[in-house]
């Protein structure tokens, strides 16, 4: 693929972008550059390499549900004075 004038007028009028000459002739080794730098990665052999899609690979943090026994409603509630009928009150909401 041949990097020119009209192909980075084409990519800025797909980005929606007003470039200038200016700008434009600033782009133009800029691009050219880039581009150079990714076909050197294209000659890899990367057949026995897997895909990444994280640069780090994500674990799952959650421990397992396993169900265990919960304190005694007597003793979760030792430590309040906001109690009533076997259950913890809060403020009344408007």
């Amino acid at each position: 693929m041949e990097i020119n004038k009209e192909l980075i007028q084409k990519i800025a009028q797909n980005a929606r972008l007003n470039l200038t000459e200016e700008e434009i002739k600033e782009f133009l080794p800029q691009l050219k550059e880039i581009l150079e730098a990714f076909s050197t990665l294209d000659k890899l052999n990367t057949d026995k390499t897997k895909p990444s899609f994280q640069p780090i690979e994500i674990k799952n943090i959650y421990q397992d549900d396993i169900p265990e026994l919960s304190l005694p409603q007597d003793i979760a509630l030792s430590n309040t004075k906001h109690k009533k009928n076997g259950f913890f009150q809060g403020p009344k909401a408007l």
